[in-house]
């Protein structure tokens, strides 16, 4: 059976719902190659498919919607496994993906339940209509296989507020529903047994016809009622992100990332989310912390095109590189839980080996036509 599945659902007016299904739920959803390949050219027929009035992005299975990409995949070929030119058609194929969700000409609900990582962020984020649920878990955790934040993050992390993006980057933290809304990361939280009744009021929904269309409010609407009816659901969940913001500003409100590591590490604290974050930035990979914190800085003021080119050239620069593959090899592969990083802490990362993986990959950008 095909890892992604595509549906058009008829609505009542004669429009349609066209629905885009993750089918890989034995790996929790995570994005291959292949899996981007066959969106790509649906996606872009369905944006120019006057049926097509909204797009719903969602998953097989309650426990992900995606855990993040192929990074196994990435390994093999890094490590001298199959074709050497997979790292560059993985990449420039997804965040093409990416770059197209967050551009797309109508509405695309993501329906983020359960472990949303890595790539499923770069899905959820890119979405113009974004849900998280009692179950869902969002988080960019590549600071524990040497690698950084990419699908876009450069982009959504450096929107949130008081340094949170840095602190999430940093220490792999994770992101309930109610903290994602607080943090802009999501738009709605809604009870995941309002699934089924999700697509059915999109198919019951009168969508207009030509210019009289309004797909946006038409979304808006249904998703406002089922986010109202949820709010028993959601009342007993904490926000911890949103609760140590002060703490999180005040740590992240230093002058180099050295520093900023020290107080992290330094917080006596025995909140599980705050113990979980330290343990996690301890951890990983002192590469990642250093590069996460400059790659930060020098995407403040980019465009998205020029986000998705920066990590194009960054992600295939990590894969040149022993880290990403240490990193994933002793979490993923060998699963022995002990990474020989490049260095031992932060303090020692050298600026020309960061400078290194900043510098292009190549004379001319893949991804230099996105406008």
């Amino acid at each position: 059976m095909s890892s992604v599945l595509f549906t058009e659902h008829a609505t009542q007016d004669g429009h349609v719902i066209a629905e885009v299904k993750l089918n890989a739920e034995r790996s929790l959803n995570a994005l291959t190659l292949e899996m981007c390949e066959e969106m790509l050219p649906r996606l872009r027929a369905w944006a120019t498919d006057d049926r097509v009035v909204a797009v719903l992005l969602d998953s097989a299975g309650e426990k992900a919607f995606c855990a993040g990409g192929d990074v196994v995949n990435l390994y093999k070929t890094i490590t001298g496994e199959g074709d050497p030119s997979f790292p560059e058609r993985f990449f420039e194929t997804e965040y093409r993906l990416d770059f197209l969700l967050h551009t797309y000409p109508k509405p695309v609900i993501c329906w983020g339940n359960g472990i949303v990582m890595g790539g499923g962020m770069g899905l959820l984020s890119a979405s113009s209509h974004r849900v998280v649920t009692e179950t869902s878990r969002l988080a960019m955790p590549e600071v524990t296989i040497g690698l950084y934040p990419d699908v876009g993050a450069s982009w959504f992390l450096n929107r949130l507020p008081n340094g949170a993006g840095r602190f999430l980057a940093m220490t792999g933290g994770q992101i309930n529903a109610p903290d994602a809304v607080h943090l802009g990361l999501a738009d709605r939280c809604i009870a995941s047994h309002h699934r089924d009744a999700l697509l059915q009021q999109l198919t019951d929904a009168r969508w207009g016809a030509g210019e009289n269309t309004d797909a946006s409010g038409v979304v808006n609407r249904i998703m406002r009622e089922l986010e109202q009816t949820s709010q028993p659901v959601f009342a007993e969940l904490e926000a911890p992100v949103y609760q140590h913001s002060p703490l999180i500003r005040e740590l992240m409100d230093h002058d180099s990332v050295e520093q900023i590591v020290a107080a992290i590490t330094a917080v006596k604290s025995d909140n599980k989310w705050f113990s979980k974050a330290q343990q996690t930035l301890a951890h990983g990979s002192p590469v990642s912390v250093k590069l996460i914190d400059e790659q930060l800085k020098r995407a403040k003021h980019m465009s998205l095109a020029e986000v998705f080119q920066s990590e194009m050239s960054l992600s295939v620069q990590c894969c040149r590189h022993r880290e990403f593959p240490e990193g994933v090899r002793a979490l993923l592969v060998d699963k022995d839980g002990q990474p020989n990083w490049t260095y031992p802490d932060v303090a020692s990362v050298e600026e020309g080996f960061i400078n290194e993986l900043l510098s292009s990959a190549w004379s001319q950008n893949p991804l230099a036509d996105l406008r």
